[in-house]
């Protein structure tokens, strides 16, 4: 095993303990105090490699290495927060993997070991999971001018905190403009259990699922569950059901995914009618026209939930991106690296949303990937083997080199 090899399953470990816990999972929701320790954590280490640290105006973390003054930047990187009770590789292996590369080929153009064309930047994107605050991928949407910056800062957790006041709260709201940027590069665990069962060490992500992602709010009418006849209750909590139920059975009759991932219920009494029901139901697929023909069934069934339900129900937002491939060259070009290595590969679609998948729209981007065991992901049992991550960065490394002498952009 190489230093380099060697050095970066350390710092993972020592990474790993922030926001830990005993099951070797972690818990760091976006801008909470775990969250904000790993990020002071990982500026430490930047800034040891040689990298200036930035923060942008929605929190997104970039570690700069310069070595053409006015050069553009090629990033790499993914996110640093999690879900409740998450795996410590979701994210987190990315971004380390990542800022490990940029200092390796930073410290190799320094000393005339290498010739780069770009400037080299890994970045830690704010929020990805979005299961403190809504929207998911959050960082990348407002980089990429998908988002508003302030519709996003304002946008409030279950108490009632604010994305700019939790930054602020942590001292990593910034105000400087990044750098331009010519190209993307991520890599992550699958998410899935296809490359561990077929042997793959390497999947080459070529496009991403379609995903709508619906947030409801159900109006009914708080009321005693035992005094109030059934033909007088406006159950916010049935209507709420009901469109789960409905999004399940749609799924099943158009061959897509479905899941409702968060559901709040007011008074959460057990002897009270709710008065009201707040969830996430989303829809995904490969197929842009089983998508589109899920999409607009479940369109029909909101209404057909308040009626039976007697609730009123309201669509407070719709978060909708297609099938889209990724740069073709780029795909190529990582197959060429992954053929060079030797490690056992495949072309691959990710059913997951990545920050990639906002920030390919707008630059040449590569995705990678590398295996999960069982598919255990969003949960603190998820893993991924030693050598698996190690032949990732190696991965990595080939393709970032590629990409920072400019033979994707």
């Amino acid at each position: 095993m190489s230093a380099l090899h060697q050095a970066f399953l350390h710092d993972f470990q020592l990474m790993s303990r922030n926001g830990g816990l005993d099951s070797g999972g972690v818990e760091r929701q976006a801008a909470t105090a775990a969250d904000g320790l790993n990020r002071q954590w990982f500026a430490g280490w930047l800034a040891a490699r040689g990298a200036t640290v930035h923060y942008d105006e929605i929190g997104n973390q970039f570690g700069t290495f310069e070595l053409h003054p006015g050069a553009p930047y090629v990033l790499v990187g993914s996110h640093l927060d999690s879900q409740p009770r998450a795996g410590r590789f979701d994210g987190a292996y990315g971004v380390l993997a990542g800022a490990t590369v940029c200092a390796e080929l930073y410290r190799a153009a320094s000393a005339g070991e290498l010739e780069l064309k770009y400037n080299l930047c890994v970045v830690n994107w704010f929020n990805e999971e979005g299961c403190r605050f809504k929207p998911s991928m959050m960082g990348s949407l407002v980089y990429t001018g998908k988002l508003d910056l302030e519709t996003a800062l304002d946008i409030e957790d279950v108490d009632g905190m604010t994305v700019r006041d939790a930054l602020d709260a942590l001292g990593q709201r910034g105000t400087e403009s990044i750098p331009e940027a010519a190209a993307y590069v991520e890599i992550h665990i699958e998410q899935g259990k296809s490359m561990e069962e077929n042997g793959q060490t390497i999947g080459l992500v070529e496009a991403t699922w379609g995903a709508r992602k619906y947030e409801f709010r159900v109006t009914g009418e708080q009321s005693h569950t035992g005094a109030t006849l059934i033909e007088d209750r406006k159950d916010a909590l049935l209507g709420a059901s009901l469109l789960i139920a409905a999004a399940r059975r749609i799924a099943l009759e158009h061959d897509v995914i479905t899941s409702c991932g968060e559901l709040l219920i007011l008074p959460n009494s057990p002897v009270a009618v709710a008065r009201e029901a707040r969830l996430l139901i989303d829809l995904r697929s490969p197929d842009a026209a089983r998508l589109d023909a899920a999409d607009a069934a479940f369109a029909q069934e909101i209404t057909k939930a308040a009626s039976e339900a007697n609730v009123e129900i309201e669509t407070l937002s719709r978060n909708a991106w297609d099938v889209k491939n990724y740069a073709p060259e780029g795909v190529e070009l990582a197959e060429q690296v992954v053929q060079e290595l030797g490690l056992p590969y495949t072309r691959i679609m990710t059913l997951a949303g990545h920050d990639s998948t906002n920030v390919k729209d707008v630059m040449p981007a590569v995705m990678l990937f590398v295996p999960s065991h069982k598919g255990i992901t969003h949960n603190e049992y998820e893993f991924t083997s030693d050598q698996d991550m190690l032949s990732g960065l190696d991965m990595l490394i080939g393709v970032m080199t590629r990409v920072a002498k400019g033979e994707l952009a």
